[in-house]
Order: structure tokens, then C-alpha cells, then sequence
């Protein structure tokens, strides 16, 4: 199995999809029991009819599993290992089912902006003085509050820029132009580098976090050239962690206390990009999302019902 994880790191795939497609393979292997040059398509289909009636999976789990497996059998085929792929040309239907969310207009994106900034910065010193039952403890009062300006200036940046939560942990300090009113987003596996211009809103509030706040993480965080960091949990004193995945969780709890309509992040991506869509057309909105082809901003146009319901009234002939 080591060469086939060689051949998945040649692929780019992280070290959790190599993970996923490992286990997927061993639970193949170890169900087939025989020699895979053997392996047939039929075989193949009986797995997943296996999978199916047995383990009770459902489609999109199957087609996880026949992923894995035919990666597997591509990569003994390269190998010369087996002389065919049995998983070609197989496709588990019913898979595809994108989620239509409730789509938020850019007033209310920017009124969840500010009550945000209302609700846990300017009225934090009455929190931190409250009963001692919903009081913020005086140990943690610091911490707390840098987290909250952090999550402020980043909320911002998904509120108006549509920024993916993975893209927010990439900015460095120099990304942010302020002459400019801009923040470059630099490309990953999956999306492409782009500059978006900063809301007239957010503008103050980074500036101040730049040259007021930013400094202060330094006391529980290691320095680097990065726009924000992560904290430490209360009981230690510093952390070199550098992954600020972890703080979207209380981020989303944090926003569904003021809107409990909200369902995830990606809810408030496909607002923002729904919205371009309608303003600055498709080919602008793939750029401001990053999107590397055309149908990835695509799959957004279903959200825009004001535009179908529009197009409807225009043309219907009644």
C-alpha cells in the first residue's frame, strides 16, 4: 500500500482524503478476498450491491467507496499490475443533490454585520460584569475579547467578500491593501487567486485591527506574517498553532444566537455569490469566487428564484 499512497500524494490529495481512500480500498480488499487481477466488473457491482444491502449504505456513501476503489485499480493499471480498470464506466445515480438555501440580501448581510459588532464587542465590558452564571470570568476576559474582534474583521470577510472559511487562515498581513481598499486571496487545489475589494464598512474596522489589536495575540500565539490567529486553550499559556479551523465552530454558534435562520457558512457563500450572479453577471461572479470553471458558479444560479420568478413573468405568454 505504500506505492498506492505514493501515487494519491502524486495526485495532491490531502493527507485525510488518502486516509478516506485507504479504508475504503482495505474494506474492498478484505470483503473480495481474492487476488484484484481477478476482479471483474461484475464482482465490482456485487460490492456495492453488498454495501447497499448489507451495510445499509446510502448512494453518496457507495459512490465514496467505488472513488476509492477505482483509484485503486487506476493505479494498478499504471503499475501494470491488472491489464483492466473493472470500475470504469460505473456510476451510482442519485448522488448529485445540491442544497437550495435560504439566501440572504445584502442588507441583511450587512445588518448581521452590525449586530454582530452590537451584540459581542460593544457591549462586552456589560457581559463581562453580568451575573455570575452568563458573566465572562476575569481570567478569560482578554482572550475573549481578541477573539471576538478577530472573528468581527473575519466575519466580514465572508459576510462581503464570499470568502470560503479554508481561504480566511491563508491572508497574510501583506494580502491587505489599504491604499487600495483591497485583500488578495491566494489560489488553493480548488479555487484561484483573486483581489477583492473591501466594503467601505469593514475598512475602519481592519485598519483598526491591524494597528491596535493584531499586536496583542503575540502574547498568546507565536508571530508570524499571517492576519489572524488562534488562541490558546484557557489552561495553557501560549500555542504555535496555526489553524484557525477550530474557531468557526463558536464563530457559527456565536452569528445563529443573533439569526437563527443561519444555517452554516456556506449558506452565507452562496448568498454572496447568488448576488453577484444578479448584479455583475456569471463571468464575474466566477471570479470573485475563484472558481477555476464555469460550472462551479453555475450550480449557484437554482439559489437566484427572484431572477426564475422574473424570467417567468417576462416570457410567460398569459
Amino acid at each position: 500500500m505504500e506505492d498506492f499512497i505514493k501515487y494519491l500524494e502524486s495526485k495532491n490529495h490531502s493527507k485525510t482524503t488518502q486516509k478516506a481512500y485507504l479504508r475504503n480500498v482495505n474494506l474492498f480488499l478484505l470483503w473480495y478476498k481474492k487476488e484484484p487481477i481477478n476482479c471483474t466488473k461484475k464482482e465490482v457491482l456485487k460490492y456495492l450491491e453488498h454495501l447497499q444491502n448489507k451495510k445499509l449504505q446510502e448512494n453518496i456513501t457507495r459512490r465514496n467507496a467505488l472513488i476509492a476503489v477505482n483509484h485503486y485499480f487506476t493505479f494498478l493499471c499504471k503499475t501494470e499490475a491488472v491489464p483492466t480498470n473493472p470500475t470504469a464506466l460505473i456510476k451510482i445515480r442519485g448522488t448529485h443533490k445540491r442544497q437550495l438555501y435560504k439566501i440572504y440580501s445584502a442588507e441583511e448581510l450587512q445588518q448581521l454585520y452590525d449586530n454582530y459588532h452590537h451584540t459581542f464587542i460593544r457591549n462586552f465590558e456589560d457581559l463581562c460584569f453580568a451575573s455570575r452564571i452568563g458573566g465572562i470570568p476575569a481570567n478569560q476576559r482578554q482572550q475573549t475579547l481578541l477573539s471576538r474582534q478577530r472573528n468581527y474583521i473575519m466575519l466580514g470577510l465572508l459576510l462581503n467578500q464570499g470568502l470560503a472559511t479554508n481561504e480566511i487562515q491563508k491572508i497574510n498581513l501583506t494580502d491587505i491593501d489599504l491604499n487600495k481598499a483591497t485583500v488578495k486571496i491566494s489560489s488553493g487545489k480548488k479555487s484561484n487567486e483573486r483581489t477583492l475589494q473591501l466594503k467601505a464598512s469593514q475598512i475602519g474596522a481592519i485598519i483598526n485591527y491591524i494597528e491596535n489589536i493584531r499586536h496583542k495575540f503575540f502574547t498568546f500565539c507565536t508571530e508570524t506574517d499571517k492576519l489572524f490567529f488562534a488562541l490558546p486553550e484557557c489552561s495553557k499559556q501560549k500555542t504555535n498553532a496555526t489553524n484557525l479551523m477550530h474557531t468557526f465552530k463558536p464563530l457559527t454558534k456565536q452569528v445563529k444566537s443573533i439569526d437563527k435562520n443561519l444555517l452554516n457558512f456556506k449558506q452565507i457563500r452562496a448568498s454572496v455569490i447568488t448576488h453577484w450572479l444578479k448584479i455583475d453577471g456569471l463571468r464575474k461572479a466566477q471570479y470573485y469566487a475563484g472558481h477555476r470553471y464555469i460550472s462551479s458558479t453555475e450550480k449557484y444560479l437554482p439559489n437566484d428564484i427572484d431572477g426564475l420568478i422574473d424570467d417567468i413573468a417576462k416570457f410567460n405568454p398569459f
